[in-house]
């Protein structure tokens, strides 16, 4: 999953992010407005954590623009604006959580997990897959009941398959939540996700579709 963080506090940012990548998600970390604001007309996420206290333009404006312009991913606010009325203001422009600063990075990761569920409408956080099921929580992967050991990246790959049952992914937007958009990427890097995949789960889990791009299969070939 790809998530933009937008905070310009250095420290609390690379705290973030380091924790969030490590549980598996694939973390753009802008510290400007400005850059947010582009990032959202030009980029694709599926979840949002907003900063309201930033440097150039308020983490509110930012909320309201993207609402505007029909963006309809998750949003999270962080802000150290501790009143009901900055909670009640947030929630009705249109953030999905409010979290008040300091906080614990638990309880950040417990809230995303939650907005993630509801964003793909599963109710409980297992998504089954035929013989596979996959845990959002733990970032656990089962075949047969067997625990499938993947590396970071394969789950970050597969999960988005798992969310995107009936889709054609292409190759570069695989690259851009498997890696993000900074990041240097070898020409076949999805490639060999994808051969790893297949030969840790079964050959069919994931159909090629030349010249476009990558699906999941529905079901065993």
């Amino acid at each position: 999953m790809r998530i933009l963080l937008v905070e310009d506090d250095q420290v609390l940012g690379e705290g973030i992010k380091t924790a969030l990548d490590r549980e598996g998600y694939q973390t753009d970390w802008l510290k400007s407005g400005l850059q947010a604001k582009q990032a959202l007309l030009t980029e694709e996420f599926e979840l949002v954590i907003l900063d309201l206290g930033l440097p150039d333009i308020d983490g509110i404006d930012i909320l309201k623009g993207a609402r505007k312009s029909g963006l309809d991913i998750p949003i999270l606010i962080l802000t150290a604006r501790d009143t009901i009325e900055d909670k009640i203001a947030g929630l009705d422009t249109g953030a999905d959580d409010y979290l008040i600063k300091p906080f614990e990075l638990s309880e950040l990761k417990a809230r995303l997990r939650a907005l993630c569920r509801r964003r793909h409408g599963h109710v409980e956080p297992i998504i089954e897959h035929g013989r596979i099921t996959y845990n959002p929580a733990s970032l656990e992967v089962t075949l047969d009941n067997q625990l499938i050991e993947l590396s970071r990246r394969e789950t970050t790959l597969f999960a988005e398959f798992l969310n995107n049952p009936n889709r054609v992914m292409s190759k570069a937007k695989l690259e851009d939540v498997v890696y993000g958009w900074d990041i240097e990427v070898e020409s076949n890097s999805i490639e060999v996700h994808v051969h790893h995949l297949r030969k840790k789960l079964y050959t069919g889990i994931i159909k090629t579709i030349r010249g476009v791009g990558y699906k999941l299969e529905s079901h065993e070939k």
